[in-house]
């Protein structure tokens, strides 16, 4: 049997703006895994020499695309990743991450997993409206156009219409997707370049681009079918108004544990945001020990 049909291969596609330190950690832990990583354009040349160290030229995401708060270039990036993946890695299945994430459960475990799936994406993408997103369901998010600036919003408050086909839906940027789904959604990018043109103008593209069009007559893809709803990662969201996630720490083992195990969730824990290796050591060794039974990751 060839890897790309062996449901349990993984790759990995990290989305990483700094800390080459938790950077080069992570890696270490993915391992087998296949890992590309995308540095945002925005970070200074020996930032993204020390990121990518290491890494052949084909498993560094290029062309490098500025991935500003709230605007396009996230969805960008994922895109090429995805192209790079398709191109150099016959894994089934590509976990989007970012380079704030780090494993609860051992590559092993994670696979294993993943085998169990097989040719589904797992993920909880949800139809607009979303309650949490505010009055509208989220919905102004495409209605109107968008600018980002300095971490503020700008709405053109002239409403358009949405692409022809679409059923506007959501989900956290992070998220593993099967091979299949992967082409599906280059497919419609090159089949309708109008749909990214529109998203350029989006708010939070990298929240609606893709789960729009996995959920969507734009692709061949049968969303329900093909996937398993629920998030495998564990994120500190409190219910507090924050534009990102606590970062981690030791406070957090126990849930963080319960997460792993799967207790309270429709798919495990398998990876946890956010977490850095300055930010959080004692939390990362614990996990190195306790969760992924695997020796303390050196960075």
């Amino acid at each position: 049997m060839s890897t790309v049909d062996r449901p349990g291969s993984v790759a990995c596609l990290v989305l990483a703006h700094g800390d080459p330190q938790h950077a080069r950690r992570l890696r270490a832990a993915l391992v087998p895994f296949d890992v590309f990583l995308h540095c945002d354009r925005r970070t200074d040349e020996a930032m993204a020499a020390a990121l990518t160290e290491g890494l052949a030229p084909s498993r560094i995401v290029t062309p490098r695309q500025a991935c500003a708060w709230g605007a396009i270039g996230l969805v960008e990036a994922e895109l090429q990743g995805y192209r790079q993946f398709l191109e150099h890695s016959s894994a089934a299945h590509l976990v989007v991450m970012s380079g704030a994430d780090y494993p609860l459960r051992s590559t092993a475990d994670i696979a294993a997993f993943l085998a169990e799936v097989g040719d589904r994406s797992v993920a909880n993408f949800w139809p607009l409206p979303f309650p949490a997103w505010g009055r509208s369901g989220g919905f102004q998010r495409l209605r109107y156009r968008h600018w980002a600036w300095r971490k503020h919003m700008i709405r053109l408050p002239l409403p358009r219409r949405l692409p022809e086909g679409v059923v506007p839906s959501g989900a956290s940027v992070w998220k593993i997707l099967s091979r299949r789904h992967v082409e599906a959604v280059l497919a419609a990018v090159r089949q309708r370049p109008d749909l990214l043109e529109f998203w350029r103008r989006s708010w939070s593209a990298d929240e609606t681009f893709v789960p729009t069009l996995l959920r969507s007559p734009v692709t061949d893809a049968d969303w329900e079918a093909e996937s398993v709803w629920g998030e495998a990662w564990w994120i500190g969201w409190d219910g507090k108004p924050r534009k990102s996630p606590p970062w981690l720490d030791e406070d957090y083992f126990d849930r963080l544990a319960a997460g792993a195990a799967g207790e309270g969730r429709p798919v495990p824990a398998l990876f946890a945001r956010k977490v850095s290796t300055t930010r959080s050591p004692g939390l990362l060794d614990r996990i190195d020990t306790e969760l992924r039974s695997a020796p303390v990751v050196a960075p």
